[in-house]
């Protein structure tokens, strides 16, 4: 039986040549962005982006050739940047003013120059 309508086509129906993990390095190589626009480019809930940035900094870690750079969340009210946050993921609210106003955090690799 034939579907009565036609699906979109998405990044995510094209069969599997890199993982998700070796796709995510390829998107963030050389670029910033969120775990939202990841998740967008990959066709992946954003929770799944967010599961495979760990794994992603641990491959990374090994390799001297590249280098994961974190542009950490802030408040939007107070100012407050999380620098010394281990987590990757965004945070709920400000330790200083308690407000909820926190941009995203934003991820790239750099190739190291030697």
């Amino acid at each position: 039986m034939a579907f009565p309508f036609v699906l979109p086509y998405h990044a995510s129906m094209l069969p599997p040549e890199r993982t998700v993990r070796q796709r995510l390095i390829e998107l963030l190589t050389e670029t910033r962005l969120s775990s939202y626009q990841l998740a967008q480019l990959l066709g992946i809930p954003e929770r799944r982006v967010e599961e495979h940035l760990p794994h992603v900094v641990k491959s990374l870690g090994r390799d001297r050739s590249r280098r994961f750079v974190l542009d950490p969340s802030a408040c939007s009210d107070c100012g407050f940047v999380f620098r010394d946050r281990t987590k990757l993921t965004r945070p709920s609210r400000c330790p200083n003013c308690r407000s909820e106003a926190i941009t995203v955090p934003r991820y790239s690799i750099d190739s190291e120059k030697g």
